[in-house]
């Protein structure tokens, strides 16, 4: 009998196919991943075009130096490095930094106090919540009406922010340091929807609210949004980095999850919590038997299935120990038709990726049945 206690092998996302739709830091979020196990489809669902000889960026950096502003509110690490590095190209960078010294600087989060420091500046204050929300709470708080805000936009709405500024009396000035705009080759993006429609994805990542966005117009444009806002809601986990990203997937409808700390790392921790937990587990015939995306733990141990083996397991597992017709799991195979010897060939496969013949039963003339154990068939009867 199986070991609940035994160290696995593997990693907690052994078994497991997450799609990263970062375009920026996406080959560190992927081995985090990999590290930990799954396989990582990746697919940058836009991409970042710098404004460092963007015509909007230099008027708005003139307008700082020319006429300082009473806070200074710095979003994103890359973004504000990126402002540095346009001023000095233009020759204005000790200007910039002149005047930033003499201002009320917020940080959003300790990256971005990392670039301020670099830049030989100093912080006033920064949430310890990484929240752009804590930010305008401090702002509003210490009052606004009449006062200059200059805030570094970083390629997407930060929803109701500079809106709630405005209408508390503050001026209102944006740093566009960065846009976003859709990837130059689209098949990437369109390999991972039709991955994520047909639930050859586990989790789909996101770290802005752009990516999300992109995703979803693309799939809006192939006319499969409601194929992928079904597979969201009940197969694909939607897992964002924080609650401003998830938006456009909240405005339609998508519940998503996201991590305490807004980062990466707690980001691929949130995920080895989720995805095991949701994975189907079962006693059958003895052994312990978990099916996972594209692979089963059979005692602990990982065995990769091969697509159509997985089909047919997901098939017998939604009634454990209940026979299925072979018509039934014809059905679930995908591109098989109508003959049912692709059953049996796939169904041989599937016993021999598992190692176990004696986990899948054959029920002459009616079909296939998981060998549930005994004492569990009143547990599982009714599933």
């Amino acid at each position: 009998m199986y070991d609940e206690q035994q160290r696995p092998d593997h990693g907690p996302l052994a078994g497991f196919t997450v799609g990263v739709t970062a375009a920026r830091r996406a080959d560190e979020l992927g081995a985090l991943l990999q590290r930990r196990g799954a396989a990582v489809l990746h697919a940058p669902a836009l991409r970042i075009v710098p404004l460092s000889d963007d015509s909007e960026l230099l008027a708005a950096t003139k307008q700082v130096i020319d006429q300082a502003p009473d806070v200074v509110v710095a979003t994103t690490a890359i973004g504000f490095r990126g402002w540095v590095e346009a001023a000095d190209g233009w020759g204005l960078g000790e200007d910039l930094l002149t005047r930033l010294r003499g201002v009320e600087l917020l940080a959003r989060g300790p990256k971005v106090k990392g670039a301020v420091r670099a830049a030989g500046l100093t912080e006033e204050w920064s949430p310890s919540s990484e929240s752009m929300a804590e930010v305008l709470d401090r702002l509003l708080e210490e009052g606004v009406e009449g006062r200059r805000v200059a805030v570094q936009l970083h390629g997407e709405p930060l929803p109701g922010f500079v809106e709630a500024l405005r209408a508390a009396g503050a001026e209102v000035l944006g740093i566009p340091v960065y846009r976003w705009l859709p990837p130059e080759d689209i098949g990437p993006v369109d390999r991972m929807l039709d991955a994520a429609v047909s639930r050859g994805l586990d989790a789909l990542t996101f770290t802005s609210a752009p990516a999300a966005a992109s995703l979803l117009s693309r799939a809006e444009d192939r006319g499969l949004l409601p194929e992928l806002l079904a597979a969201l809601n009940h197969d694909v986990l939607p897992a964002c980095v924080g609650p401003v990203t998830a938006l456009p997937l909240q405005a339609r409808g998508v519940d998503t999850v996201s991590p305490e700390r807004f980062r990466l790392g707690p980001l691929v921790q949130l995920l080895c919590q989720e995805l095991p937990g949701r994975a189907r587990s079962l006693p059958i015939a003895g052994h312990r038997v978990e099916i996972r995306g594209h692979a089963v733990l059979v005692d602990g141990e990982l065995k990769p299935v091969p697509p159509a083996g997985m089909s047919l397991l997901r098939a017998l597992s939604r009634r454990p120990g209940w026979v299925v017709p072979r018509s039934d799991l014809l059905r679930a195979l995908p591109g098989a038709g109508k003959d049912e010897h692709a059953v049996e060939t796939a169904m041989a496969r599937l016993r021999t990726a598992l190692g176990a013949p004696k986990l899948i039963q054959t029920v002459v003339k009616r079909g296939y049945r998981l060998a549930l154990d005994p004492a569990a068939d009143a547990k599982y009867s009714d599933t």
